[in-house]
């Protein structure tokens, strides 16, 4: 089975990624951030790195669900392969950072791809306000993400939520970040757990 984790930088994905492993003993999959070779330079300018960094990332995704489903465990992946097409690619050719070519060509490739993979079986949207959000990437204090701007980070919000509107892939569980802290707080993480299982049952 293949459970999958949406949601805007610093929403909570791996947080919880870990949190669900741990719990139903899933394999977890993580974003590949510290081995990522074009976060830095693209932070430092979006404009000259942003097709570079979707390439990697649709290129790195692709790779991950390939494997998921050729597992045979239940897997949990931090972040899914929709979300660059759906939410960062087109906010980086809106904000006139990213070229119509690439762009076109990005999403010629993601389209090619999207018709050779699965939907997750279950897809958890973690949905926080821009003012949620900026706390918990302060927390974290990665280097390259202290440049990220509030507008930046609202306008991402606003694709979220156009996506996981229209989403219909499969099964779609939303979790407000801004009302709990599964971090912290059991109950609240047992309130998560108790839903997934809701849908998961009809799953198996």
């Amino acid at each position: 089975m293949h459970i999958a984790l949406a949601g805007n930088i610093g929403a909570g994905k791996t947080t919880l990624t870990e949190l669900l492993a741990k719990h139903y003993k899933w394999s977890p999959h993580f974003e590949d951030v510290d081995e990522n070779p074009y976060l830095n330079d693209f932070y430092e300018d979006m404009q000259r790195w942003s097709f570079n960094l979707q390439i990697y990332f649709l290129n790195s995704r692709f790779k991950q669900v390939v494997d998921i489903r050729s597992s045979t465990k239940t897997v949990i992946q931090d972040r899914t392969i929709y979300e660059d097409a759906e939410i960062f690619a087109p906010n980086l050719h809106a904000m006139g950072l990213m070229t119509t070519r690439d762009f076109n060509n990005y999403h010629s490739l993601f389209q090619m791809m999207n018709k050779l993979v699965q939907a997750p079986d279950l897809l958890i949207y973690l949905r926080a306000s821009v003012p949620t959000l900026v706390n918990q990437i302060q927390k974290r204090g990665r280097d390259y993400e202290s440049s990220i701007r509030i507008d930046y980070l609202k306008q991402l919000n606003e694709r979220y939520e156009a996506w996981v509107n229209r989403y219909k892939a499969g099964k779609l569980l939303i979790v407000d970040v801004d009302r709990i802290d599964f971090q912290n707080n059991p109950e609240d993480l047992s309130g998560v757990i108790d839903r997934i299982d809701a849908q998961i049952h009809g799953l198996f």
